[in-house]
């Protein structure tokens, strides 16, 4: 098994339900964690049979920038469920940071996990 990490990939999406978040994007931090099937990768050594992650992460910032959400948590089910499409995921990790969103906090952030097994 492998494990794939994407850190701090910073995203601009409307997010909130505030009367001063509504209808202004904000910055959110993805932390994302790939638990996948690496033995074809590992005995071919082929790029063609590698997980793609920078697929991956233009998929997550095209659906989180076009997308609006009230709270982090269907932020992080979406982000997740993408992940999860991919049959060789066997299990996927996402934690949204929400910068700012407490007065005296550096962020607030909401961590969302899914097995292949949890997947209908």
């Amino acid at each position: 098994m492998g494990k794939i990490k994407i850190k701090n990939l910073l995203i601009r999406s409307y997010v909130g339900f505030n009367q001063h978040e509504v209808g202004k994007k904000q910055d959110v931090l993805l932390n994302v964690e790939i638990v996948y099937d690496s033995s074809l990768e590992e005995k071919s050594d082929q790029p063609e049979d590698a997980l793609d992650y920078r697929t991956i992460t233009k998929t997550i910032i095209d659906q989180v920038e076009k997308s609006r959400f009230n709270l982090i948590e269907a932020l992080a089910r979406m982000v997740l469920e993408l992940l999860m499409e991919n049959s060789r995921v066997q299990s996927a990790e996402v934690e949204i940071d929400k910068p700012h969103a407490l007065r005296y906090a550096e962020s607030v952030s909401v961590t969302l996990s899914a097995l292949r097994d949890d997947v209908k």
